[in-house]
């Protein structure tokens, strides 16, 4: 398979928010839930996880204007416990109704030192890690959970039954970074096959298996194909759990069941699940971070391994890379670039600033 070389274009984080923004109010969001799904597509980017970001955007345009999704839901909250509740999403966009879940859990954390809330009839919700940086800003701990359409067989089995949905988990800290932990059952997540093949460049070995089986490294195979799961019964038991917390408990589709965004044009009927802790329900806030960083140093004091400089934490690559774009701009492709440009013709808004060299040297 030829790899495409393609060029790199920058764009400036908030400037790609507000043509991210403009096209779902164009596509009939509320300006405020089209921020902030904006500003969950451009976090994504930002830290490096570009599967989930901006290039996705055609494909939510399309589902709204299929019916697929409902741009502007009633979303209805019932309490179930002071700590617990469930929130029906009324099939809008799981960004929109994921930052209103963790919100809900946030509130009554922030009360009850625990808050959890489930939610059903939603859709994906992008990258896991937005709503842990959600509860990190206001320094809870917390857990996330959500399925979506099957893509890889349980272990020991040949037909998908399984989604490759990721699991979250964020802790504070003070002056060190944060702890993030973000992660599929599968060995990657589809969105790299899918950005693979968008550029037209092969995938490693270990990543997908055809629809025979069989190890592939041709990525439009792999899309017809499954995911090969991380470590075996590990990730296959992983993504079984997060059916469990966000689709059987839920009361959201789950085994097989979930709608596939790509295939599909049924609602999803997503499932989530947000748990949020309030560290003073044990110790001060304060005492809580302060051991955190701790912690951190402690990571960080491991003598590295050969063929490794230095030992990280988990989350801050994404934070460092973060940091970079946030300075440098946000890098896309050739393919990107036309994506924008179709979507800005489309929907009747100006086209995203692109610069063809990093904005610190532009």
């Amino acid at each position: 398979m030829t790899t495409a070389i393609q060029s790199r274009y920058y764009a400036d984080p908030e400037k790609a928010k507000e043509f991210a923004a403009a096209l779902l109010v164009k596509a009939g969001l509320e300006s405020e839930d089209a921020r902030s799904m904006a500003e969950c597509l451009v976090l994504a980017d930002v830290r490096g996880v570009d599967t989930h970001g901006l290039a996705r955007l055609p494909q939510y345009l399309d589902r709204v204007s299929n019916g697929r999704v409902n741009a502007r839901p009633s979303i209805k909250i019932t309490d179930k416990t002071p700590v617990v509740a469930h929130l029906d999403g009324d099939n809008g966009f799981g960004f929109v109704v994921a930052t209103r879940g963790m919100d809900e859990a946030i509130k009554r954390a922030e009360i009850y030192g625990i808050g959890m809330v489930t939610v059903n009839h939603s859709n994906h919700f992008g990258m896991a890690a937005t709503y842990v940086l959600q509860a990190l800003k206001a320094n809870m701990i917390s857990l996330v959970f959500t399925n979506s359409a099957k893509q890889m067989p349980p272990f020991g089995g040949k037909e998908t039954l399984l989604g490759i949905s990721p699991f979250a988990a964020g802790a504070p800290s003070n002056a060190e970074v944060p702890y993030i932990l973000d992660m599929a059952p599968s060995v990657v997540a589809k969105g790299k096959i899918r950005r693979a093949a968008r550029r037209g460049e092969p995938i490693p070995p270990g990543w997908a298996l055809d629809a025979n089986g069989n190890p592939t490294t041709d990525a439009n195979v792999a899309l017809n194909g499954s995911m090969a799961p991380i470590g075996g019964p590990k990730g296959s038991g992983i993504a079984i759990l997060m059916d469990i917390m966000s689709g059987v408990l839920a009361g959201a589709e789950f085994g097989g069941q979930v709608g596939d965004q790509y295939k599909d044009s049924k609602p999803q009927n997503v499932g989530h699940c947000f748990i949020a802790v309030k560290p003073d329900v044990i110790m001060s806030t304060d005492d809580f971070k302060a051991r955190m960083d701790t912690l951190v140093q402690r990571v960080h004091g491991v003598s590295p391994a050969p063929g490794f400089s230095e030992v990280l934490f988990p989350g801050e690559p994404e934070h460092r890379l973060g940091l970079q774009r946030r300075a440098e701009g946000i890098p896309y492709a050739d393919a990107e670039k036309t994506l924008f440009a179709d979507a800005a013709k489309q929907y009747g808004v100006p086209e995203l600033l692109l610069s063809d060299f990093p904005l610190s040297l532009s």
